[in-house]
C-alpha cells in the first residue's frame, strides 16, 4: 500500500488561497489514490479552526509553532544582515520550522511533498540539509525570492542574492522540484541552474474539502448579468483599465446600464480608492472582502460572468489559486493578462482572455461575454479539461516517478 507524507503550511478555509488550494490538493490526492495512506503535518504559526476533519486523510498531525524573536537576535540583526547580508530572524524562523521536521519519521513513506505558504516559503527552508530532504517532492507555490516575483517592487539586494543560494542548496539536496506553473517551473528551473526538471501540477479545486452552507452575507445579484471579481490587487494587477472599459459600455449603451452590474470584492486602500473613482457609475459597485463561504456562494449563485486579473504589468508566471475555482463552476470567465501569462496556456478559447493594458480589446470582449450571457446561461469550459481529475493524476503521476 503507498503511503504519502505531506508537510502543509495552510490548510485554512478562508482568508487565503493557499489553504483552499492546499486542501483541495489533498482531496484530488485522494481520488487520485483512493487506497493509499495519507498523512499530513500541519505546521503553522497560530491557533486556527481549519475544520481539518473534511479533509480526506488517515491522519493530521497540527503543530502551532512559537515564531518569537528573541530580544537578542532582533537586536543583533539590525547590524548583522546589513554586514553580511544574512537574516538572523529568518534563520531563526527555519530553525523552528526545522526542529519539527527533523522529528519526522520519515523513512516509512513512499512520497513526501513539503509545501509551502506565503512568500517566505518558511517549510522549504526549515527542511535544508535534513535528510528527509532526499526524498521529497518541493512544491513552489510561487517564485522565491520575492525580486523574481511578477509585479513586486523589491530591490535585487545582497540579502536577496543570499535567499537565493540557500534555496538553490534545498533545489540541489531535494529528490524533485514542482511547482503549479508551467511558465514559473521553467523560470525557476533556470534561476537556479538545476539540471533536474522542474515538473508541472496544477492547483486544483475541490467544493469537498469545505462547508459553504453559511450564506447569510451574499449579496444578490440586481440586474440580468452579474459581473463578478473577488480577489487582490496586488503585484502589478490591474483593476482600473477593466472597470473604466466597463464604464464605457454602460455610458454608451442603455441597455447595458439597465441590465448589468459590476461588482467588486476587495481589500486594502484599493477598496477606497476605487470605490471613490466610480462613486458617479452605479452600475459599479465595490465592496469589501467576506469570508470563503459568503464569497464562493457569491461566485456560484449570483455571478454570470467571472473576472480574473493576472499579476503584470510584463509577464504572470504563476497560476492564479482562482483558476481551477472559476472552472469547477463552468463560468465564463474574463482573465485580464499580460502578454506573456500562464493562463494563455491554459484557456482554450480567447474570448475569453485579453491584454492588461489594452482598453479596446478588453472593452470588446467583455461586452461579447455580457452578449452571450444575455441570451444564454448554459454552462461553458473555459479551460477545457485542464483542471480535470485524468489531468491531475497524469501529471502527479510523472511526478511520482521522477528519479
Amino acid at each position: 500500500m503507498m503511503k504519502f507524507l505531506i508537510i502543509e503550511q495552510d490548510l485554512r478555509v478562508s482568508g487565503t488561497s493557499q489553504g483552499i488550494i492546499s486542501r483541495s490538493f489533498l482531496a484530488r490526492l485522494r481520488i487520485a489514490y483512493p487506497q493509499a495512506i495519507i498523512d499530513v503535518v500541519y505546521l503553522k504559526h497560530q491557533a486556527s479552526d481549519d475544520q481539518l476533519d473534511l479533509l480526506p486523510v488517515d491522519s493530521i498531525k497540527s503543530y502551532i509553532l512559537d515564531l518569537r524573536i528573541p530580544f537578542f537576535t532582533k537586536w543583533f540583526n539590525k547590524i548583522y544582515w546589513r554586514l553580511f547580508h544574512i537574516s538572523l530572524r529568518e534563520r531563526h524562523i527555519h530553525k523552528v520550522y526545522g526542529s519539527y521536521i527533523a522529528k519526522i519519521e520519515y523513512e516509512k513513506y513512499d512520497h513526501i511533498f513539503i509545501r509551502s505558504a506565503g512568500l517566505e516559503h518558511e517549510t522549504i527552508l526549515g527542511a535544508k540539509d535534513l535528510p528527509i530532504l532526499k526524498k521529497a517532492i518541493v512544491n513552489f507555490h510561487d517564485p522565491y525570492p520575492v525580486f523574481w516575483y511578477a509585479g513586486a517592487k523589491k530591490a535585487l539586494s545582497n540579502l536577496e542574492m543570499f535567499r537565493m543560494k540557500e534555496m538553490q542548496k534545498i533545489v540541489l539536496q531535494a529528490k524533485t522540484c514542482m511547482s503549479s506553473a508551467y511558465t514559473m517551473s521553467k523560470d525557476m528551473q533556470y534561476l537556479y541552474g538545476s539540471t533536474k526538471k522542474f515538473y508541472v501540477l496544477p492547483h486544483q479545486y475541490s467544493e469537498s474539502v469545505f462547508d459553504l452552507s453559511e450564506k447569510e452575507h451574499v449579496l444578490k445579484k440586481t440586474k440580468k448579468v452579474t459581473i463578478s471579481y473577488h480577489g487582490a490587487i496586488q503585484f502589478g494587477r490591474n483593476a482600473d483599465i477593466l472597470l473604466d472599459a466597463y464604464q464605457e459600455l454602460v455610458n454608451e449603451n442603455v441597455d447595458y446600464k439597465e441590465l448589468t452590474e459590476f461588482i467588486m470584492r476587495i481589500k486594502g486602500s484599493d477598496c477606497i480608492r476605487l470605490q471613490n473613482k466610480y462613486a458617479s457609475t452605479t452600475n459599479i459597485q465595490i465592496f469589501g472582502t467576506s469570508n470563503f463561504s459568503n464569497s464562493s456562494n457569491e461566485q456560484i449563485d449570483e455571478t454570470d460572468i467571472a473576472i480574473i486579473l493576472e499579476n503584470g504589468p510584463i509577464y504572470c508566471n504563476i497560476l492564479v489559486g482562482k483558476a481551477p475555482f472559476l472552472a469547477a463552476y463552468k463560468k465564463p470567465i474574463l482573465s485580464i493578462s499580460p502578454k506573456r501569462s500562464e493562463l494563455r496556456n491554459c484557456i482554450i478559447d480567447q474570448k475569453y482572455i485579453a491584454t492588461m493594458d489594452n482598453k479596446e480589446e478588453i472593452k470588446f470582449k467583455l461586452e461579447q461575454l455580457i452578449i452571450d450571457r444575455m441570451n444564454s446561461t448554459d454552462e461553458v469550459y473555459p479551460f477545457g479539461d485542464y483542471f480535470s481529475d485524468k489531468n491531475f493524476k497524469k501529471s502527479l503521476d510523472e511526478i511520482l516517478q521522477a528519479e
